[in-house]
């Protein structure tokens, strides 16, 4: 559990997920957007999962490179 959740039971407000959104494009960790905008890792996921934001890493090299 995240000790940093100033934002806890608060409602989920736009500005949030266009934050989140904006994060995620740019490959920022869901623990630093949490940070970011107070909420929790699971908060920010759920936000994204609602929203059709796609947290997955976009730099990541594909399984079973070397032979």
């Amino acid at each position: 559990m995240a000790k940093y959740n100033r934002n806890s039971g608060k409602p989920i407000m736009k500005k949030d997920i266009q934050t989140v959104k904006i994060l995620a494009k740019k490959n920022t960790p869901t623990r630093i957007i949490g940070l970011e905008i107070g909420r929790t890792e699971d908060s920010i996921r759920k936000i994204a999962s609602e929203n059709s934001i796609s947290l997955k890493p976009t730099n990541q090299s594909p399984y079973n490179r070397k032979k």
